[in-house]
């Protein structure tokens, strides 16, 4: 199962940029390969939702959507995430926001397996590159709106 694995400094306090990435419904304002995103359930606390996604790999002129159910934990600042469904076979990860002296520094994990019959490996190598272009977009955006 490929596994992708970024960081990113941000000079903002981990609270800003935590709270930040819990305001998932301004994200499409933000990201420019998201479409949509809504959220389908929230629990009463607000630490557990289930979001839909709907994102744009534009070099293929295609969308890619999914569920997704995030546990929030605003006393470690993390993100415990996994697909429910979607066009992948799986996709799970967190986000860790942790303190630094210079501000935050946001860890990203996230494994998936996205199956299509009969491609091969250099198909394979695309997929798991623009999946990292995807997420390292993700951390730059977040970071670019808690710097302002």
């Amino acid at each position: 199962m490929p596994r992708i694995e970024l960081s990113i400094d941000i000079d903002a306090p981990v609270e800003h940029v935590y709270a930040i990435a819990r305001d998932v419904e301004s994200f499409p304002e933000f990201m420019a390969d998201l479409k949509s995103l809504t959220v389908s359930e929230r629990s009463e606390d607000g630490l557990r939702t289930v979001t839909d996604w709907t994102g744009l790999i534009r070099e293929f002129k295609m969308e890619v959507k999914w569920t997704q159910e995030d546990i929030w934990d605003p006393v470690t600042h993390r993100d415990d995430f996994k697909m429910l469904k979607g066009d992948m076979n799986s996709m799970s990860g967190f986000w860790q926001f942790t303190a630094t002296e210079a501000g935050t520094r946001f860890d990203s994990l996230m494994e998936y397996e996205y199956d299509v019959p009969l491609i091969g490996p250099m198909i394979k190598a695309l997929i798991k590159k623009k999946m990292t272009d995807n997420l390292q977009s993700t951390l730059a955006s977040i970071k670019a709106r808690a710097e302002v």
